[in-house]
Order: C-alpha cells, then sequence, then structure tokens
C-alpha cells in the first residue's frame, strides 16, 4: 500500500472496554481500517485522557491505523474513563499484561501485538514486558527510566525539582479534575504556570524555599512526589519500580527513542546499552535534537533545518511492519545507532553508541576566571586510545607537563554563591524551556566560573559521554556542581550543547560531573567553553550547603557557599569529551 492509498483509507474509531485480572473496567479507543483483512494491533497505554494520545510528538492514531494497523489507546488504571485508583506505576505490570492479552483478541487481530509511547507510556511497554507475554513482539520506548532513581527522579544525587514538581502538579490536577474537585483543579491549575517554589508561611525569598510546597501537601497527599522527595538515596523502594529490577529476563526487538535535551535521555541510552549487550533481537536507537517534547526542527533558541523534523512515526511503521508483518523492510542491513548532529544538523550512522578517541581538555586559569572572559582557559590534549569509559592516566599527566609548563602551572579560582540570588537555569535537559540558549550573559556572573578554549584550528565532531572532573573543595559540608560546555561563536554568544550536575555530599578528589551525552560540531573558528557553578535552579533545588535535604530545606538555614576549583600540574581538572571523525 503507497502513501497516497492509506491516506484514502476509511477509519473507524470504537470505543471498548475490558476487565483487569482484579475486575477493574479499563476503557480504550480502537482505530482501525475498514477492511477484511487481519491486522496485527499497535497499543499504547497512558494515563493523560486518551483522546490525546501522544499526538504531543507522535502523529494521531488514525495515521497509524491507516497503514494497516489496529490502534489501541488505552486509559491507564484510575485515568480517563477507566475505574480503580491510580497510583503512579504501581498496577502497569499485572494491568498490562491483561491489556496486552486482550488487545491480541480482539476482531480481526492477527493475535500479535507491539506498543509504542514516550514517558510513562514508554514505561508502560516495559512494564507490560516483565511476564513475556507471548503475544507482544516488539516495542518501541522513547525517553524513559531504566533505572527510575538515577535516570528520572534524580541525577547525581540532585533532586530533579522542576521536571518533578511539574509533573506531580499535572497528574495531581487531572485526579482533581477527574473527582471534579473545581476548586482544587484551579489552584494547581495555576500553579503549573507558576510552580510554588516556595514556602507562603514566610514571607521571604520564596524561591529557596523547601522543594516540598505546602499546596502539594495539601491537594495531592497521595502524590507519589512526596515518597519521591523523601527517598532520596538508591535502594529497595527505587529498585521495585524500576525496569532494571524487572526486565532481566525479557528479550524482545526494540527501537529505543530519545532526545539531546531530554531528561530522560540517560535512561533511554541506558536500556537501549543493556538490551543491546545481551539481546538476540536487533536493538535500534534514534535521538534527535529534542526536549521531552516537542520533537521538532525548532527548540530553544536553534533551528536545526529540516532534517531534525521527527522521522519517529515512519520509523515506528518500518520497525512493525517488519516485526509484525514479515515485510523485508531493511531493518538487518541498516546502521543500529542513528544520532542528529547539532551543528551540520545533519543525521550520522553508527554501528553503536559512540565511545571511541578522546579528546582531553585542562582548565588553566589566572585566577579571574569568574571575572574575566579570559581569565580561564581551556587546553587541550587528544589520545587516541579506545577507553572502555572515561577515567584518568597518570602517565598521561605526566606528558602533558613535559608538554606545557606554562599551561600546567597551578592556579586557585573561587567564587561566592549567594542562595539568595542563585545561578538560574537555562535550557539544557534538565529545565523548562529546554535546549540551546544564548548563555553569554548569565556567563558574566561573578558566580560563574568560565573556562574558553583558543579558537578551533579545525570542526571538532564530539559524539557520546563526555566527563567533567574538578579539583574543587567548598567551605561548607554539602555543595552542588554544575557544569555547563557551550560552543562560542565569533561574536561572542555561547549556545549551550550539553551539561551535568551533581550533589556533593562527602570529600571527593576530584569530583567527577556526567554530562549528557550528546552529538555536536563545534565549527572551526569557534570555541569551546565550560562554565561552573553550585547552583541551577529550577532545575534543582538549592543546596542549603548543611548536608540538610531538600524536603528539610529552609530559606533561613542556608549558607553562603565559597567554592575554590584548583587546577595546574598538581590539580589537573579536565574536560574528556567522546570524539568522531
Amino acid at each position: 500500500m503507497n502513501q497516497k492509498e492509506s491516506n484514502r483509507l476509511i477509519i473507524k474509531q470504537e470505543t471498548a472496554s475490558m476487565y483487569t485480572r482484579d475486575g477493574i473496567r479499563l476503557d480504550a479507543d480502537i482505530y482501525r481500517p475498514e477492511t477484511d483483512e487481519r491486522l496485527p494491533v499497535l497499543l499504547m497505554r497512558q494515563p493523560y485522557g486518551r483522546a490525546i494520545a501522544s499526538t504531543v510528538v507522535y502523529a494521531h492514531p488514525s495515521w497509524y491505523a491507516a497503514r494497516s494497523y489496529i490502534v489501541v489507546i488505552q486509559d491507564v488504571r484510575g485515568r480517563g474513563t477507566s475505574e480503580g485508583e491510580f497510583e503512579l506505576f504501581a498496577h502497569e505490570i499485572e494491568d498490562g499484561i491483561d491489556t496486552v492479552n486482550w488487545a491480541s483478541q480482539l476482531p480481526g487481530s492477527t493475535g500479535e501485538v507491539g506498543m509504542y509511547g514516550f514517558s510513562y507510556q514508554g514505561m508502560t511497554q516495559l512494564y507490560a514486558a516483565v511476564d513475556r507475554p507471548s503475544v507482544l513482539k516488539v516495542l518501541c520506548p522513547s525517553m524513559v527510566a531504566y533505572d527510575l532513581y538515577s535516570d528520572w527522579a534524580y541525577e547525581n544525587g540532585a533532586f530533579c525539582l522542576q521536571a518533578n514538581l511539574s509533573w506531580a502538579i499535572q497528574i495531581a490536577a487531572e485526579t482533581a479534575r477527574l473527582r471534579g474537585d473545581e476548586a482544587a483543579f484551579g489552584q494547581l491549575y495555576a500553579a503549573s504556570h507558576n510552580l510554588p517554589l516556595g514556602d507562603p508561611a514566610l514571607r521571604v525569598l520564596p524561591h529557596c524555599l523547601p522543594a516540598s510546597p505546602a499546596l502539594l501537601k495539601e491537594l495531592a497527599p497521595d502524590s507519589f512526589y512526596h515518597p519521591w522527595l523523601a527517598h532520596p538515596y538508591p535502594g529497595e523502594y527505587w529498585e521495585k519500580l524500576s525496569p532494571k529490577t524487572l526486565i532481566q529476563n525479557v528479550d524482545l526487538p526494540m527501537l529505543h527513542i530519545g532526545g539531546w535535551f531530554d531528561p530522560y535521555l540517560r535512561g533511554a541510552l541506558n536500556l537501549y546499552k543493556e538490551m543491546a549487550t545481551r539481546s538476540k533481537y536487533p536493538q535500534h536507537l534514534i535521538v534527535g535534537p529534542w526536549a521531552h517534547l516537542p520533537w521538532g526542527r525548532k527548540l530553544g533558541a536553534i533551528d536545526y533545518g529540516i532534517e531534525a523534523a521527527s522521522p519517529v512515526d515512519e520509523a515506528q511503521i518500518h520497525w512493525f511492519d517488519y516485526f509484525l508483518k514479515g515485510k523485508d523492510t531493511g531493518i538487518n542491513t541498516e546502521s543500529p545507532v542513528s544520532l542528529f548532529e547539532m551543528g551540520t544538523n545533519r543525521w550520522r550512522y553508527f554501528d553503536s553508541f559512540p565511545n571511541q578517541e578522546q579528546k582531553i581538555y585542562y582548565l588553566a586559569s589566572d585566577g579571574l576566571a569568574n571575572l574575566r572572559d579570559d581569565g580561564g582557559t581551556l587546553w587541550e590534549y587528544e589520545t587516541k586510545t579506545q577507553p572502555k569509559s572515561l577515567s584518568f592516566s597518570d602517565s598521561l599527566e605526566t606528558n602533558l607537563v613535559e608538554e606545557s609548563e606554562r599551561e600546567f602551572t597551578n592556579t586557585i579560582d573561587t567564587l561566592v554563591h549567594d542562595p539568595w540570588r542563585p545561578v538560574p537555569a537555562l535550557g539544557g535537559h534538565a529545565a523548562f524551556p529546554g535546549g540551546s540558549f544564548d548563555r553569554s550573559l548569565l556567563d558574566c556572573r561573578s558566580d560563574i566560573l568560565t573556562y574558553t578554549s583558543a579558537p578551533l584550528d579545525e570542526d571538532l565532531h564530539i559524539a557520546g559521554e563526555g566527563i567533567v572532573a574538578v579539583y574543587c573543595t567548598a567551605d561548607t559540608p554539602s555543595f552542588d556542581l554544575c557544569a555547563v560546555l557551550s560552543e562560542v561563536y565569533t561574536n561572542g554568544r555561547a549556545y549551550n550543547f550539553t551539561q551535568g550536575y551533581i550533589r556533593v555530599d562527602s570529600e571527593q578528589i576530584p569530583i567527577k560531573i556526567p554530562l549528557q551525552a550528546t552529538c555536536t560540531r563545534i565549527a572551526k573558528g569557534n570555541c569551546l567553553r565550560l562554565s561552573l557553578s553550585v547552583a541551577c535552579f529550577p532545575a534543582y533545588p538549592v543546596n542549603p550547603g548543611n548536608g540538610k535535604l531538600p524536603g528539610e530545606t529552609r530559606l533561613i538555614e542556608a549558607r553562603i557557599i565559597t567554592l575554590t576549583v584548583k587546577s595546574g600540574k598538581d590539580y589537573p581538572s579536565q574536560i574528556q569529551l567522546s570524539i568522531v571523525a
């Protein structure tokens, strides 16, 4: 069937219900083309009202149905018109398996099911696969958590405040709407547009106060947000919910989808890497220049061109046709990894996720990296080794000292963080809106250290994961560290392309900050910049410096933090990047 023929098909829509093993009715919309042909089923399970059907990023279900599929969009338990009480992820294993088996028996079905969806809808795919129902043949999980703690709720020990709180308010507002509580819905709706990042009980600066706002405690006491905040460390609570624990025996072909500025990219990549290592089936990966949404050519301040427009709908049909219809769509001959390279604005293809040549940039300074653009510098060293993981090499440091004594003079930079005016988040993967923005004005703040390279002699192609390793100390028991990499243009504008964040509660020398994976080209003549700060608010809570956790912190307790960053021969602070030709 060609494109014009599929667009002329008459698509029928109906609503149908099923009952779970414990007798709860779940409702779904079913889309199917008007045909006598038996068709495979595509299933999406979601909590936002099934009419939406994730059309914020995907084509409408009727588009998929027109490609000769029965498409089922179901409200999960306690959402939409489905019965029962909604509890985040709690029922998705049993309900998912029951739904998959029910969908496989729909009239006109071939008995085989594939699933698609992003975020919560991606997670429901993984949960439905836990007991390996035989009729479930293929998954397309997008923007998911493999480890719910480290891939979703927390990043290197720091609570993902803006993402978690925004989502909790959205879920709570939908609960209030379903209950007909107009007053609660109105308050939560207003809060969603102006996050309650303070405590109204204290008549002081609101934005540095507890990460547990009174509004959510009052209107959503049963929200997932409260136990997430109360479990700040890995452990049993997270393990019982995490796909990493639950799907060890699952093996299905999967099309993994992520975005360079998505807060859950690390989860998508961790799932892909695990499955690619052990699966007997194809595992493919697509990562575009997208935030959690939208998936289009424009994000933040950048237009990435028509090539950045989402190819996901066509790719999923390509994938489903192969595994559900037996069509030779060329899956086995394609490069399994498709990464959009920002800067050149083109797709690049790899046999595996890049972790190849390593380029190292060392920090140097005259002690004024927080006050002058030329106060902090980066100088490079490249090695052709292919490390299993980014690490340090004593012999490498020795060779570098011989090569450049000037750059390896020991120096100290000092910045002072005032909790009254924390460094604000600007784009990146953890803030809304996400993406790349000109941060040159932000970098002028005295509580941000900047280290900038000389203009590049040739294009620099970065692809994969990186690390910033910093020899630093603070005068408080606890502090946070934010690292942002930017491309600095000849006009002085600096556009971020990756960043990382960590909470430090114990002595670490050096402190290693994993950077969000990326794929970008820094053009010849432009510069690479590292920006360091101890806050990125409200993407993450302001660390009070006293060791207290976000849900316990009050502004009156927050301390001024003095951070000292060392660089040079004895303190080789550095950036480690994975590069490709």
